[in-house]
């Protein structure tokens, strides 16, 4: 059955349209209302569009953790000793450092508990040492005893201080997250009284301040303040570019809103006080108000004080224009307008901020190299990362327990810091020349490149280093030059003569000694169809002299002729086996022509230094898991390189290169006292090779662009190696540098200077050198046929010269110059000769100027 439906009619009998019902019968208002709700549409679905499309946005943003975990790096533990100087505050604060609380229970890592005789120690759960107490007895301010659960200790580490995160590879930042319940009230009303006042009242957007903003910008003719709230600058800083367009800023608006939705106002600032650039330090930007706190105070977060807290609100604005340590006058101006804002909001009283005011600046020094130890970061993230992923070990949180000694790393920046400054003189009066322009001559300072400096400090019998610099500026140059690979001039040639002292072992029909004697004349040496010619240092020959003194004197040719003698492939071999991989058999190799690394040889010196035994040098000792959980361990690689008593030997004669040789004005001549044995070296650059019985470093000087420094070891790079060696021997932890400890089958003899043999009352002037027993002299020095001998010694009649290693300058200088033209010493005849003898006599005693450097040039 059909229905029909009728349908009304209008007063004009229309059919009703509920469309145009409502609409307004003008045309041009139906027409803007019309455009209205098409804007209106339009306006929603893109506000729409971005709300969603940001929300998401935000949804994976904070879908993990903020700020992305990262592995930890820290350094070496500190050791307490017994019978050390150190008092319980001392320990406290390094416990501070390292994590430590004052309140048994708050930190997982451990707490203490200071008395007046001493401290007790009970690490956590997470601590890198086992857990059992200890108690430090201190009194007088020494450590008198050490003892855990009964058991006396002689020693006790305490909790390693972190070094840094071990940051991403492609943003170069430091940072310490922490909650909002750990952040000072002091700090959180420091940054809202100077960056947003109204920050628990607002929605996300402060629109009464925009709009005072932008008034100050029209009438003033210039942009004075910002509009921004905390949460816009934190939507910018996460989700934006830096543009400063109008539609940035309104995207900038909308995120801040939907974050205000998301996040609590207390969860907002936590994630703003850890973003917030604070400055920069080295390569590192500081990031958030906790590691500023480390950065510019050195202290926890926790322990600020109000002008602290006061300072770091106020360079938000600009770190850089604001810095303290650049610009400390502006930083201060800053603070107090930080202080001034406080009073405003009501957080502190007049009377506080004045008092706050009064406080000057007191801020860590700004020594990047001390703390940051930047080139060490960069190898321990190279050496991890191609053993581990990067994502695992960030997302793990493991932690990195170095083999870095903060005080050592300090000690080796400030002696660099001190070095390098003396051979930027010396580089500067090099090229400082007379120039003719026109008719008159000017005094002008010639361009050229800035010497750059690596210095490696490692424990010689462990391998573990110590404290690394790899250039002069981390922040100016990221090349670690601790790893370049440079020729290694004359300290190469230590391992010349450790080949020709295995004769005394390996059944050799011939001993050589320190003792023996070879030819330092201008030679030419054949190798295959080619020829070398080497020189010495201002053409300067010595006729027959011990290997003692060739190798004190670093004597070019006396060198490659001994090398010839014991076989060059066999010095090779001893050098490859020592980690010098890049050697070849040839008569060049004898000078150091060859390319190695300042780490290199480093590893390779720990040869002569330990016992003979060569250690790879390591940077890590072991990986743990965020609860402390050992994940991997690392230890360095040992080989058998000599003899323990042919080592001794070695050492022995490098320590008449620091005594008595090429090396005694840079090392005793600049007041370091410690027995100690080392080697100069000159190639195109400077290296000084040096150890102790406690610590062994390697320092290298030179141009990037490998053109000539033209100022030998002696000059450069021994001076940095004195400079940090006194600042070691000062540390507790390496004060007792001792003489070096002579192994079973060694004996000590004192040989006569002018024949080197044994010594008798009728030749008092002698010195001491060790040998490998059953190879020492046996012949004594008057042994020569009684009245005959004397007669030959006197008037050197037959036999061979053999000269004595020096004792001075003018004994130094004395033998060049009596060994420089056999012709003169025939002129002067008898009474001459034994007026040469009265004036070695006279020049025996110390000289308060060592002799200069005479036997490093380049190799040829």
């Amino acid at each position: 059955m059909a229905i029909k439906l009728r349908i009304p009619k209008n007063e004009d009998g229309v059919g009703g349209g509920t469309a145009r019902a409502w609409l307004p019968g003008d045309p041009v208002l139906r027409a803007a209302l019309v455009v209205f709700l098409i804007v209106a549409v339009s306006v929603t679905v893109v506000f729409s569009y971005f709300y969603i499309k940001y929300d998401r946005i935000i949804d994976r943003r904070f879908r993990t953790p903020v700020f992305s975990n990262s592995a930890k790096i820290y350094a070496l533990p500190r050791t307490v000793r017994g019978g050390e100087k150190i008092n319980g505050k001392e320990i406290a604060a390094q416990l501070r450092r390292a994590g430590y609380s004052d309140k048994e229970g708050q930190s997982r890592l451990g707490s203490f508990h200071q008395a007046k005789d001493g401290i007790e120690i009970i690490p956590g759960p997470e601590s890198y040492h086992s857990p059992e107490p200890a108690q430090i007895t201190i009194h007088d301010g020494q450590v008198e005893r050490i003892t855990s659960n009964g058991t006396e200790l002689s020693a006790y580490e305490l909790e390693p201080q972190l070094v840094t995160a071990l940051f991403d590879a492609e943003q170069r930042s430091k940072r310490q997250v922490v909650k909002y319940n750990e952040i000072p009230r002091v700090m959180v009303d420091a940054v809202l009284s100077i960056e947003d006042r109204r920050f628990f009242e607002h929605s996300g957007v402060n629109f009464l301040r925009m709009a005072e903003a932008a008034w100050i910008d029209v009438v003033r003719q210039r942009h004075e303040q910002g509009g921004s709230t905390l949460t816009m600058q934190l939507s910018r800083g996460f989700f934006l570019t830096p543009e400063k367009t109008v539609k940035r800023k309104l995207t900038e608006m909308m995120i801040a809103e939907e974050m205000e939705q998301k996040f609590s106002k207390q969860q907002i600032f936590e994630f703003y006080a850890n973003w917030v650039d604070l400055g920069q330090r080295g390569s590192f930007a500081i990031s958030g108000v906790a590691e500023a706190s480390r950065a510019y105070f050195n202290k926890d977060l926790k322990d600020i004080t109000l002008p602290e807290a006061a300072l770091l609100a106020g360079i938000i604005q600009r770190p850089s224009y604001l810095s303290p340590y650049r610009h400390p006058e502006r930083a201060l101006e800053r603070r107090n307008l930080v202080l001034d804002s406080m009073v405003e909001t009501h957080a502190l009283t007049r009377e506080e901020a004045d008092r706050a005011k009064a406080a000057p600046l007191k801020l860590a020094p700004p020594n990047v190299e001390a703390s940051d130890a930047p080139y060490f970061v960069d190898m321990v993230r190279d050496t991890l990362i191609n053993k581990f992923s990067e994502h695992e070990f960030n997302d793990q949180s493991y932690r990195v327990y170095t083999t870095l000694d903060p005080d050592l790393q300090k000690a080796a920046a400030q002696g660099v810091e001190t070095g390098i400054k003396l051979v930027d003189e010396q580089v500067k009066k090099l090229r400082t020349k007379r120039v003719k322009i026109g008719k008159k001559f000017e005094t002008k300072l010639l361009p050229g490149p800035q010497a750059q400096v690596a210095l490696v400090a490692i424990d010689p019998h462990t391998g573990a280093v110590l404290a690394l610099v790899g250039g002069r500026d981390y922040g100016f140059s990221q090349l670690n030059h601790a790893l370049a690979k440079r020729p290694t001039g004359s300290i190469f040639k230590p391992f010349v003569y450790a080949t020709a002292m295995n004769s005394a072992l390996d059944g050799s029909p011939s001993v050589i000694t320190p003792a023996s004697t070879v030819q330092d004349a201008p030679s030419t040496f054949a190798y295959g169809d080619q020829i070398y010619e080497p020189r010495n240092y201002k053409e300067e020959y010595h006729g027959d002299v011990t290997l003692r003194y060739a190798l004190a004197m670093s004597l070019n040719n006396a060198t490659v002729k001994l090398a010839e003698e014991v076989g060059y492939d066999k010095v090779a071999e001893l050098a490859k086996s020592a980690g010098i991989t890049s050697v070849k058999a040839t008569p060049a190799m004898a000078l150091g022509s060859y390319d190695a690394t300042p780490f290199d040889m480093a590893g390779a010196y720990t040869s002569f230094a330990n016992d003979g035994m060569r250690l790879s040098p390591i940077l890590v000792n072991s990986v743990r898991s965020a609860k402390g959980d050992v994940v991997a361990n690392f230890s360095t690689d040992k080989r058998g390189v000599l003899d323990p008593r042919i080592a001794y030997v070695m050492t022995n004669m490098m320590e008449g290169v620091v005594n008595n040789g090429l090396g005694f004005s840079a090392v005793r001549g600049r007041g370091f006292t410690a027995p100690a044995a080392g080697k100069t070296g000159s190639s195109h650059d400077g290296w000084f090779a040096g150890y102790t019985s406690n610590l062994l470093c390697i320092v290298w000087v030179g141009y990037d662009d490998y053109s000539d420094l033209r100022l030998s070891g002696a000059q450069t790079a021994a001076p940095i190696w004195t400079e940090f060696m006194k600042k070691a021997a000062a540390l507790p932890q390496y004060s007792g540098m001792k003489p070096f400890s002579q192994p079973t089958g060694v004996v000590d003899v004192q040989l006569d200077k002018t024949t080197n043999r044994l010594a008798t009352p009728a030749c008092p002037d002698d010195y001491v050198a060790a040998f490998v027993a059953g190879t020492e002299p046996r012949e004594t020095c008057d042994q020569q046929g009684g009245v005959a001998g004397f007669f030959s010694r006197v008037f050197g009649l037959g036999g061979t010269k053999v000269l004595p290693p020096p004792t001075s300058q003018a004994a130094t200088q004395q033998e060049a110059d009596s060994s420089k033209d056999d012709s003169s010493k025939k002129k002067k005849g008898i009474f001459g000769k034994i007026a040469g003898i009265f004036r070695d006599d006279k020049s025996s005693a110390p000289a308060s100027k060592p002799p200069a450097e005479s036997g490093d040039p380049a190799p040829h």
